[in-house]
């Protein structure tokens, strides 16, 4: 069997320097290895010796949960194996049972002292250490960090916000905006400081701005929007996540208004020419709709005698 295959040959790479954690390349990843403490996004499978189904796999879930190294994932010989992959890399590895399931193993699924298989795909993983580490402070000591590491945890945050973002997690991917908004809130000792202080929070408004629309709550949308435009009035992305909002809103006039200087900085811009687009059409349609109310209003009534 493969598994057995795996398990006896010799040219794997020890680990853990006692044969406990050995492991086979299928396909290079790319970039830096995992960091510790950082959280994960992987397919796994983990196979018993003789048995052709594994006894546990997430790789039916379209969307794999970031797991934290040290907190989500448990198995020992796993996180010592994670930590030497790379995003997009795919290895084999064999667990003695010290590194997997122990003496006592996991009845009746895995039984007493079992060498396990695990095949693992390494998705994406975010460096949170810093991240984790800073919102364990108080708010005080949040205070005296350094700005520069304020802005590496509010970027993290952000990225974080951006992944579950593009899982569909609006509402998680929300909340991870706001946290890291939250923090940029400090007074700059220059504007030097300001310019770095804006830069991030305009990302993380224009994030918001998007999160609120693609949760049907366009005021919220508009209201982000608009803040981000109090940083840069001329901001494309702002006027137009605006008059999406306003049009959303049925509030056609303003929807033009943000649209249509958003046009004018970026004229050749598809969303923004098909955004006016629309708003043309459910203006139109609006107006037809208002014309056949009022004719009905005081259509002459129909007496009878």
């Amino acid at each position: 069997s493969s598994f057995q295959c795996l398990a006896q040959a010799r040219g794997l790479r020890d680990l853990s320097g006692d044969g406990g954690v050995r492991k086979e390349e299928l396909r290079p990843g790319t970039g830096q290895a995992v960091p510790p403490a950082a959280s994960v996004a992987v397919k796994y499978s983990g196979y018993l010796e003789h048995w052709d189904e594994p006894f546990c796999t997430n790789c039916y879930s379209k969307f794999p949960e970031l797991m934290k190294l040290g907190k989500d994932i448990t198995l020992w010989g796993l996180e010592i194996g994670l930590l030497t992959m790379k995003k997009g890399e795919v290895a084999r590895f064999v667990f003695a049972p010290d590194y997997a399931y122990g003496r006592q193993g996991c009845p009746p699924l895995i039984p007493p002292n079992a060498t396990v298989m695990f095949e693992v795909e390494v998705l994406d993983f975010l460096d949170s250490d810093e991240s984790d580490t800073f919102f364990q402070l108080t708010p005080e000591q949040q205070d005296t960090f350094p700005l520069q590491k304020v802005l590496k945890v509010a970027d993290t945050e952000r990225e974080f916000g951006n992944y579950l973002y593009r899982k569909r997690h609006f509402e998680s991917a929300k909340d991870r905006y706001k946290r890291a908004f939250s923090i940029l809130g400090r007074s700059p000792s220059s504007e030097a400081e300001q310019c770095q202080i804006d830069a991030s929070k305009l990302l993380v408004l224009l994030n918001l701005s998007l999160t609120y629309l693609k949760l049907e709550r366009p005021a919220q949308a508009l209201a982000y929007g608009e803040k981000a435009l109090e940083i840069d009035r001329r901001n494309a992305k702002a006027l137009f996540r605006c008059g999406q909002a306003c049009l959303c809103m049925t509030e056609y006039e303003k929807a033009r208004d943000f649209l249509v200087r958003a046009q004018h900085i970026q004229p050749f811009n598809h969303d923004i020419n098909n955004e006016l687009k629309k708003l043309a059409s459910c203006y139109k349609d609006y107006m037809e709709k208002e014309k056949e109310m009022c004719c009905r209003m005081f259509a002459p009534l129909n007496c009878s005698s």
